[in-house]
């Protein structure tokens, strides 16, 4: 799941900038190669799945690099792979830092495509490929990162260990599989979370830092009846029923919340936005239960996740027979949990929300975990603001809650503080990752060498 950035609805504004970054042209050629390689694996869940393959092809490239073979690891899991790599540092006690990536993308049909999602096309300043965006894009810029630190010589003070997982567009158990060995660092950097966002003249307009993300969870709503003959209708219906606990959960509105993360944002918010969208963002600060702040901000769709839980029908099941009276109806309410609150609270909400003690409220297994929001760690934003800012100068950093869910969570959720810090800018029209013909600009590769060597050498020296 590629980066979301909540936080430009909070504060877009234009700066003008210029790349004056020093190049790495042999990392530069060589993330190009990992990525038109990388695209060709087809790492997709279920049958013919080639993460394994990608992740023995990494490890290739990486031992190629100068790291020691006994320093990575493939495990298998299913149908589906994960790895760790080591690259090891001088002191023996300072806790490692972490990046974490994925190797998997979502499917891709080719005969929908204008191009196969499999085949890696240079065309027109853009590569073309499922994963050109998410993910394989920021794994091969980090992988030739560390690779080009190989080269210089460059010896870390901590470990620095790559956690690349292979279901994060699924089930994600090989992230969890991975939180439950390593939960020991000092912080982790996630290059699937975070970027910038550019105008559609290229002008950059705001960088997200992720720094939180909601829980993602299923609810399945069921009503059943003895049904009968549609001839003579009864008192109850499953259908009425399931609609009226509809209508109640679409007029309910969860409190408002917020943490360290969204209120750096609404502050940064408040600097730039309209005028009426501003007073509602300053009255959300002072009192997050102020009803008509709620209402405006809520009003907006980049800013309705930011200011708490939400829950929305996303599927409906009704009947088995135009002449029939429904035996069962039944609903799927997707929810986004704000952090701190748990989803065992919010089941309880929504069946005293719809209050009918006929439902059967079901939690169904969505691969999500709750997690904390991090701290927003003054090293770790000077840092960032110092690397973006070497490019554009003066564009906004700002904290930001993705709508979930990513990797990060699991680690958040073993106590290992986790930051979305991708460094990609890219226009609203370039973005179709998940979509038909996923495209990057390859401007990006060079910038994001020059970031990430800045970023983990100021984590590590």
């Amino acid at each position: 799941m590629k980066r979301v950035l909540a936080g430009a609805a909070l504060a877009a504004m234009a700066f003008t900038g210029h790349a004056h970054a020093q190049q790495n042209p042999q990392a530069e050629a060589q993330a190009l190669e990992l990525l038109k390689r990388g695209i060709a694996f087809r790492t997709v869940a279920g049958p013919g799945n080639q993460t394994p393959e990608y992740a023995a092809y990494l490890k290739e490239q990486l031992v190629a690099g100068g790291f020691d073979p006994a320093d990575i690891r493939i495990e298998k899991l299913g149908d589906t792979a994960w790895l760790a790599a080591r690259y090891p540092g001088t002191s023996k006690t300072a806790k490692p830092i972490y990046i974490s990536g994925h190797m998997d993308v979502v499917e891709a049909k080719p005969e929908d495509w204008t191009r196969d999602p499999f085949k890696p096309i240079v065309e027109n300043g853009y590569i073309f490929g499922r994963g050109a965006t998410d993910m394989k894009y920021d794994l091969s810029t980090v992988v030739a990162t560390l690779i080009q630190l190989k080269r210089e010589g460059y010896r870390p003070s901590r470990d620095i260990i790559l956690l690349a997982s292979g279901d994060e567009e699924t089930s994600m158990k090989t992230t969890a599989a991975m939180a439950e060995q390593y939960h020991d660092a000092e912080l982790l950097l996630n290059v699937d979370g975070g970027g910038g966002g550019l105008d559609e003249n290229g002008k950059p307009e705001i960088f997200g830092l992720q720094g939180a993300e909601k829980t993602y969870a299923d609810y399945e709503l069921t009503f059943t009846n003895p049904g009968g003959h549609s001839s003579a209708p009864g008192a109850s219906n499953a259908i009425y029923s399931l609609a009226h606990a509809l209508a109640k959960i679409e007029a309910y509105q969860f409190p408002g919340e917020i943490n360290e993360i969204t209120r750096a944002g609404f502050v940064q918010g408040a600097k730039t936005a309209d005028p009426e969208m501003a007073r509602a963002m300053r009255a959300f600060l002072a009192n997050q239960q102020d009803p008509k702040a709620l209402a405006t901000l809520r009003s907006e769709p980049g800013l309705i996740g930011q200011t708490g839980t939400t829950c929305v029908a996303t599927m409906v099941n009704a009947g088995h027979a135009t002449n029939a009276l429904p035996q069962r109806a039944t609903a799927n309410i997707n929810c986004r949990i704000f952090p701190g609150t748990s989803v065992e609270a919010v089941a309880a909400t929504l069946t005293k929300v719809v209050g009918d003690p006929e439902l059967k409220l079901k939690t169904l297994d969505s691969g999500s975990i709750a997690s904390p929001a991090s701290p927003l760690r003054p090293d770790l934003m000077k840092l960032v603001a110092e690397g973006i800012h070497a490019r554009f100068p003066g564009v906004p950093i700002v904290p930001a809650m993705s709508a979930g869910a990513s990797d990060s969570m699991w680690f958040r959720a073993k106590g290992v503080p986790s930051y979305g810090v991708s460094p990609i800018f890219m226009k609203g029209s370039d973005s179709f990752a998940h979509g038909l013909n996923e495209r990057t600009p390859l401007s990006e590769i060079a910038p994001s060498i020059v970031y990430y060597k800045f970023l983990l050498k100021g984590l590590t020296k």
